[in-house]
């Protein structure tokens, strides 16, 4: 992989016209707790619009990569530069029970303007996410997947510039993980944000990403950039390729006797 630039950067969302700009660049990022190196070296570069799915074992580095991102653990600027605003949705909606879903969103405004407008952003983005009515209802009266839609609400209501999504499908039953699945695309077509999806799940990093990641002893081990129209991914065989290549990557048995590389595009 290129070597990426290295300057830190924090300015306000770009316009249209840079819409193909990088929104986060990490150079030589390394990571260790101990003696335990967990990041070695990891070159990486997220761009405006783009979405990303990041996979691998656990252990591979990826919750650390992405506290890296979200600013979460202390990096230097020649490793990591990130360039407009974050926001992460986890796997865990982290709703505080105390406050009203609105209330919720609103928090993630708290240094933006004045409450009557933080409310006012807080009700369009829940109206986004088709939770419109559960303005006034507190977080225990939600179900899983209203709960979730409440966490991309409070992520999206800043207008990210990098939207991190850690795991945020994966304790949802199969039927409202399609119906996330289909929101967050919905979302990411509308704002274009640049999109780093942590995920196990092989299939579900193929139906949403521009490109897929393995991660493997703290860097990137394979890639592969997905062409192929969200709409005619279900049956195309350039994805069933990719999924191959993807599953031996990660170390997993497929029982093809195809010979597969480590990089590839469809």
């Amino acid at each position: 992989m290129a070597r990426m630039t290295n300057n830190r950067v924090n300015s306000p969302k770009q316009p249209t016209a840079e819409a193909d700009s990088s929104v986060a660049t990490l150079t030589e990022l390394h990571r260790s707790f101990g003696t335990t190196k967990v990041l070695r070296g990891l070159d990486l570069e997220i761009r405006r619009g783009e979405f990303v799915a990041l996979l691998g074992r656990s252990g591979s580095g990826k919750s650390t990569l992405l506290r890296s991102l979200a600013g979460l653990d202390r990096t230097s600027p020649r490793e990591l530069s990130v360039h407009g605003a974050v926001s992460v949705a986890f796997q865990e909606p982290r709703l505080l029970p105390w406050r009203k879903v609105q209330d919720n969103i609103a928090l993630a405004l708290a240094n933006g303007p004045e409450r009557s407008r933080r409310n006012e952003h807080a009700r369009n983005a829940l109206e986004e996410v088709g939770l419109e009515e559960k303005a006034k209802a507190w977080p225990l009266q939600l179900s899983g997947g209203q709960a979730q839609r409440a966490s991309l609400a409070r992520a999206l209501v800043r207008e990210p510039d990098l939207l991190l999504l850690d795991e945020p499908f994966s304790s949802l039953d199969a039927l409202t993980r399609i119906e996330m699945h289909r929101l967050v695309t919905a979302l990411w077509e509308r704002h274009r944000p640049g999109v780093l999806l942590v995920t196990h799940d092989v299939d579900e990093g193929l139906a949403l990403a521009d490109r897929v990641l393995v991660l493997e002893h703290g860097k990137v081990a394979a890639q592969w950039t997905v062409n192929v129209p969200r709409d005619e991914r279900t049956d195309d065989p350039r994805i069933w390729s990719i999924r191959t290549e993807v599953l031996d990557a990660l170390g997993v048995e497929t029982g093809s006797a195809t010979t597969t590389t480590r990089t590839g595009a469809a």
